[in-house]
Formats: structure tokens, sequence, C-alpha cells
């Protein structure tokens, strides 16, 4: 895999991930807050979003070894 393939498949990668958050909070919305279930995707919404920073973070590394 070349390195511009390698930054599509990560800006791919960030759009899935960002969907993914939308969707978990959405469902967050519609439960009470003290609940397990809202509890349980909250630390899953907190995990997604690390891992967003992390590919990010990634992708702009990349990018800056083409310039």
């Amino acid at each position: 895999m070349d390195i511009n393939t390698l930054k599509e498949y990560l800006k791919l990668h960030i759009i899935s991930l960002e969907q993914d958050l939308e969707d978990i909070s959405n469902e967050m919305n519609k439960l009470d807050p003290e609940s397990k279930d809202c509890k349980d995707l909250d630390f899953e919404y907190n995990y997604i979003s690390g891992q967003s920073i992390a590919t990010r973070h990634i992708l702009s590394v990349a990018e800056g070894m083409i310039e």
C-alpha cells in the first residue's frame, strides 16, 4: 500500500467513526442518562472518539510526509 492509498483509507475510516459517534449519540439521547445502557454507550462513545482523534493524528503525520 502506498502512502496515498493509506491516506484515503484513513479519511474513509474517520468518516465511518464520525457516523458511529452520531449513531451512538442519537441512541444516548433516547435513554435515561442514569441508566446502565446510557453509561455503556457513553463509554463506547468516548472509546470511538479516541480512535477518531488518533486516526486524525496519523493522517496529519502521513500528510506531512508528502509535502
